[in-house]
């Protein structure tokens, strides 16, 4: 008898345990889909000409689940941010542990931007949008924009750090100079990539990396001499000798597909 009791408790348990997992995924799920919903409306019409009826309404529930899950609008921007952030870095680390190299790195980069390139105009509307909201009507939101920023730029710095390993040199600056200085291009390049789709291609990004790659590690070995310490400037007023490189096969590759472009 005290077996079946406690089988019977057991039993009740397992059941319980089951309703709740199924409520909390089906709550994520709810979220999942009010999240995705906000984004393709703020893209099509702004953060501040969307309503949360509107937001709803397309995700197929009512304002109920929408203020069980968040308190307004605004942490809604707030929790589309931090989603697309993580969901962004996980795909860089992702790219990170399936590349032995950093030119396995860039052929990763070449497919993921090559994803990003299917719905990039709508992937820059959302992105400008947020930064409009936090500059417009949210300046307590511009932290968290400059939060999200900085991650992506650390990660981005990860992966010229291996590059530089891999070639066998220090970085000629400080690594972050360097990732805010690809994170800018890769901006302006989508911009120009969607104002004038016919000028460049789903290449154009990675090309810039690569092409930097390569003048940043000739400028890594024009001022490390053979021992490895960086040369001594020169006390005579001159710059320093020029010391001519040739051209790796990766450099060659990008020049080719830069003029293949033009």
């Amino acid at each position: 008898m005290g077996y079946s009791l406690a089988s019977q408790w057991l039993v009740r348990e397992a059941i319980t345990i089951t309703q709740r997992l199924t409520r909390q995924q089906s709550r994520e799920l709810t979220r999942e889909q009010l999240l995705r919903s906000a984004a393709e409306l703020f893209a099509e019409q702004g953060v501040n000409g969307t309503s949360v009826e509107q937001i709803v309404e397309r995700a197929g529930y009512t304002r109920g689940a929408f203020y069980g899950n968040f308190k307004g609008k605004h942490e809604l921007v707030l929790a589309l941010l931090e989603q697309r952030t993580q969901r962004e870095l996980e795909e860089v680390r992702a790219m990170s542990r399936q590349s032995g190299s950093f030119d396995e790195m860039i052929e990763h980069l070449r497919s993921w931007h090559g994803e990003r390139d299917r719905n990039l105009a709508g992937w820059l509307a959302l992105r400008t949008e947020l930064w409009l909201y936090g500059l417009r009507d949210r300046p307590e939101l511009l932290p968290v924009l400059a939060d999200r920023e900085r991650r992506t730029r650390a990660a981005m710095a990860q992966g010229l750090e291996q590059g530089f390993a891999d070639r066998g040199v220090t970085t000629p600056a400080p690594v972050e100079l360097l990732a805010l200085i690809v994170h800018a291009l890769d901006d302006g390049l989508s911009i120009q990539r969607v104002l004038s789709p016919a000028d460049s291609s789903t290449d154009t990004v990675v090309d810039v990396v690569e092409l930097l790659m390569t003048a940043w590690t000739a400028l890594a070995h024009s001022t490390a001499p053979a021992d490895g310490h960086p040369a001594a400037a020169p006390t005579d007023g001159t710059t320093g000798p020029s010391t001519a490189h040739p051209a790796s096969p990766g450099r060659t590759r990008t020049f080719e597909n830069l003029e293949k472009k033009q």
